[in-house]
């Protein structure tokens, strides 16, 4: 599984820096920091704990910039803090990346069409998306790592469901926010819905 987590984590960061939006480096930077920050702070629920992931959100702004913003975030984690820690971090990117990709692939193409109610329910898609996607991957990583962590990967998904419902409605507000405040940042230079 390390072995797995390493190699799509380094296929999606080459993909990702070839792809690499330079105008959305402050972006990235702003939000691998709110990232950091926010995942930080750990709220008990049953056997585990949640924490914002914020990689729905990252998706929709960033697209795949999102890739190398999450995975410097998570380098600074390990760094300083010990979380996950350096042998797991491909596999940690890998289960944070996939969905802000996917995000991005999926919902991104139609914010340039999207009005008010809109924004708020693409933000939403993608914050409850990339939350029950990273579930499902950590579920999977811990699932096919031994038959001992089958219990815990059973548990993640139900215990994501309360942090996605969080995401979903913190991610929808940003984004009609931003699209109201600031359309350029969502939108990266395309014409903003009138």
């Amino acid at each position: 599984m390390l072995i797995t987590g390493a190699v799509v984590s380094v296929g999606l960061l080459a993909v990702s820096l070839r792809r690499l939006d330079y105008q959305a480096l402050p972006q990235a930077a702003v939000l691998a920091a709110t990232f950091f920050v926010a995942s930080l702070i750990s709220v008990p629920l049953g056997p585990s704990s949640v924490h914002l992931l914020l990689n729905g959100l990252m998706g929709l702004l960033l697209g795949w910039t999102a890739v190398p913003a999450l995975f410097v975030a998570l380098v600074l984690q390990a760094a300083f803090f010990g979380f996950g820690g350096v042998l797991v971090l491909g596999v940690n990117t890998m289960n944070m990346a996939l969905p802000a990709v996917l995000c991005a692939l999926v919902l991104r193409p139609l914010l340039p069409r999207a009005g008010p109610r809109a924004m708020f329910l693409i933000g939403a898609a993608a914050g409850a998306a990339g939350v029950m996607l990273t579930g499902t991957c950590v579920a999977l990583s811990l699932g096919l790592s031994g038959e001992p962590f089958w219990p815990a990967a059973k548990a993640i998904v139900l215990i994501y469901i309360p942090l996605a419902l969080v995401e979903a409605l913190m991610t929808g507000t940003v984004m009609s926010f931003l699209n109201r405040v600031a359309p350029e940042l969502v939108l990266h230079g395309e014409a903003p819905h009138v």
